[in-house]
């Protein structure tokens, strides 16, 4: 399918195609602006940001939601009304004249070069704003909408108006381009949780169209559905070009004087016109990473255009279009034209459609022309580093090394083996420094935490049965007599009444392993149920207390000059699914750790999403001993090498820090029912669980109130879901 003839490859090298036929006795009419251009919004898009963000700010969600869409939509509009005024003016006069006559006079050719520049300037000043500077955004404010602040505004004020669909496509659209964004990563999690809210409502509101094309072609592609891969292949090229045109468009704009005081910029009238056309290339060069680019990633796809027609020669074949597979195969091989395997694959198209029809078939014109234009562009570029020290990095892989001057390439062969020889001597020593710092450090915390731990319970009853050495580790603690008999059988009453299978696990009733079923509570849930009267009310404040009794203890034992904040909790029962257990070898819990991912092969935690990072402590408390199996233990990071095991039983504590120093899991649970209640903290109030402010506010309205109050219909108002619950592990 042939390309439409694109807008820029008609002015593939504007400036030099303005060398214009003897002069007219007139300068030809301006353009003017064209009636379908997009009219300019009627406020600019950072006065529209700011003006959403003060309604942000005083809690006016509608405010919110109407400025922020209006900024976005401003700054869209602004930005099209500009790339199609610049590919206007540029097609307007860049067909004025082919080039000079032989023996124009250099007076003239100067003359003839500088009408055309004057009626290009006078086209864009022409078709532009009244008061651009109104319209320019500054860096600081165009770095908030490359980053798509404006979406977390709106994920919060839908949520806050009741309109969870467009606050899933707000939050998904933001964390699309951050995604180490963790408190946006949870909200997502609840969202999904959410009713009214479907799959199709997570959609990239700002995704690029020849990105969505390409992955879709790539994607029918490897599932071998070569019709389909080829229709979104193609329409992916058509998307690149319009991209393409709009990107070098927008390079087209004043010169950025890049640390120079621009009152002692004083170079001559050539120099200034090189320096500024150098940077607007060099910039248009650089349209070859943005389109490249997805959102959120810290590397562009490599060799992106040339790489469509690699999938678009096969899939033509595997759909028996053998002229279409040699016309891709020969364009992929315009920028690779030592490909072995493409050359192999030409050949043997070739031999199947007979070399008489085989050889007309000629590279895509407009890669042709682009290959020509880049290259074009790239000389210049590398022309101007080697003579006048305007550096360029190149983004292409396929750039023939023609193009680069040779004192420019031995200049560069040096430079890169120098920064190959300096990065390896300092990464060496860095790694000798880091293995330092990493024993002493090692050392001094193991220390600190033998000295620190072992602070008061603060509870009367409760007893340390084994510290950190008893159990061959460091801040580990078991605690007996946390609970009385009566309170772990109110808790297990509470349990088979309030949990539901799969809570927790979107439903999933054997999360961790298939031998076994969970059920689950939190604390909010059994407040309200019991606020409902379907559970005991005393029972779900027994559950909240106890809770908070473990904090306490956790804060105290482990002497830590900070409080804890609850991440999550869950009161969760696991039992043995009799039908499955012959043969059984899994655990009940594999062994994990709970703030970092456990690569037990290569001895290593690393501590990054999707793990919990922000999980600073955990606890377990556990209801009943009259099962099966399902003992705790610890491992070394090998998962493997066990160091301690802990047998549940009514009112014993496990408390230990999340992280590396930790791993560990459970054994099956063969026979009965396992109860406890799993517990994470954090040091950061910012990781808070919003579930459990839900739930303090909840207790203090139930438990100010008079006995015949307490079961009124109460709903807690909603809050943003910034530091919602986001997964589980049980322990």
């Amino acid at each position: 399918m042939a390309l439409p003839a694109l807008l820029p490859v008609l002015a593939l090298l504007p400036v030099l195609a303005l060398l214009a036929t003897p002069p007219e006795p007139g300068l030809a009419p301006i353009p003017v602006p064209a009636a379908s251009d997009p009219p300019l919004p009627a406020q600019p898009p950072d006065a529209l940001f700011a003006a959403g963000a003060e309604a942000y700010a005083r809690g006016d969600w509608p405010a919110v939601v109407l400025q922020m869409e209006r900024a976005l939509r401003a700054r869209a509009a602004v930005r099209s009304r500009l790339v199609r005024c610049r590919l206007r003016c540029a097609n307007a006069t860049a067909g004025l004249a082919e080039g000079a006559e032989p023996g124009t006079e250099p007076v003239l050719r100067d003359l003839l070069f500088f009408r055309g520049l004057l009626r290009r300037a006078a086209c864009l000043r022409g078709c532009g704003p009244a008061a651009p500077s109104r319209y320019r955004l500054g860096e600081e404010l165009d770095r908030e909408f490359v980053k798509r602040s404006p979406y977390n505004y709106l994920q919060v004020a839908y949520f806050k108006m009741n309109r969870p669909a467009q606050a899933a496509a707000a939050a998904h659209t933001f964390f699309i381009a951050n995604p180490g964004h963790q408190e946006m990563r949870q909200n997502l999690e609840y969202y999904q949780a959410m009713a009214g809210v479907r799959e199709d409502d997570f959609t990239d509101l700002e995704a690029k169209p020849h990105l969505s094309e390409f992955r879709l072609g790539v994607r029918f592609y490897t599932e071998e559905q070569p019709p389909a891969a080829i229709l979104h292949l193609e329409k992916a090229l058509e998307e690149y070009f319009v991209a393409d045109s709009e990107c070098r468009a927008l390079c087209e704009g004043p010169y950025d004087y890049e640390g120079y005081n621009y009152l002692e910029y004083n170079a001559d009238l050539f120099q200034a016109v090189t320096d500024h056309y150098m940077q607007v290339l060099s910039c248009k060069q650089g349209c070859v990473t943005e389109l490249a680019s997805q959102p959120g990633r810290e590397k562009p796809l490599e060799d992106f255009l040339p790489s469509h027609f690699n999938y678009l020669q096969f899939a033509y074949y595997n759909n028996g279009n053998y002229e279409k597979a040699i016309e891709c195969a020969k364009t992929y091989l315009l920028f690779f034209p030592n490909d072995e395997v493409m050359n192999q694959n030409l050949a043997y198209y070739t031999a199947v459609l007979g070399e008489n029809l085989a050889g007309p078939i000629q590279p895509r014109e407009e890669i042709q022309a682009y290959h020509q234009r880049s290259l074009m562009e790239k000389e210049l570029l590398f022309f101007s580093y080697d003579v006048f020290g305007i550096p360029f990095v190149d983004p292409d892989t396929w750039t023939p090394k023609e193009v680069i001057p040779k004192r420019l390439r031995e200049k560069q062969k040096v430079e890169r083996e120098t920064a190959a020889r300096i990065s390896e001597e300092i990464g060496n020593l860095m790694k000798e420094i880091e293995t330092l710092v990493e024993e002493k450090a090692k050392e001094s915390a193991d220390m600190s935490k033998f000295i620190r731990e072992g602070g008061p319970l603060v509870y009367k009853g409760a007893s340390v049965t084994m510290n950190s050495k008893a159990l061959n580790g460091s801040q580990r603690v078991v605690v007996d007599g946390v609970l009385s008999d009566e309170e772990c059988r109110e808790l297990q009453r509470l349990t088979n009444a309030a949990a539901s299978a799969g809570d927790g696990y979107r439903g999933k009733t054997s999360p961790h392993t298939p031998s076994e079923t969970f059920y689950g509570v939190t604390v909010l849930k059994a407040l309200k149920l019991g606020q409902e009267g379907k559970v005991p009310l005393q029972s779900a404040y027994l559950y909240y207390n106890v809770t908070e009794k473990v904090r306490h203890m956790m804060e105290s034992y482990f002497r830590l000059e900070v409080p804890l904040h609850f991440s999550y909790s869950h009161l969760v029962c696991r039992m043995a699914i009799d039908e499955k257990q012959e043969g059984r070898s899994d655990n009940s819990h594999e062994v994990h750790v709970d703030n970092c991912i456990l690569n037990a092969e290569a001895l290593v935690c690393v501590k990054e999403p999707p793990a919990y990072t922000f999980r600073d402590y955990s606890a377990i408390l556990y209801l009943n001993g009259d099962f099966e199996g399902g003992a705790f233990y610890f491992t070394e990071l090998d998962a493997k090498t066990e160091t301690a095991a802990v047998q549940p039983q009514c009112g014993r504590a496990v408390g230990f820090s999340s992280g590396s120093e930790n791993p560990h899991g459970v054994k099956a649970v063969t026979k009965g029912q396992r109860c406890a209640i799993a517990l994470w903290f954090t040091l950061d109030p910012r990781h808070s669980e919003r579930e459990r402010v839900q739930a303090d506010d909840l207790v203090k309205m139930l438990f100010s109130t008079e006995e015949g109050d307490l079961l009124q219909e109460m709903e807690p108002e909603q809050e943003p879901p910034a530091a919602l619950t986001a997964g589980k592990d049980e322990l």
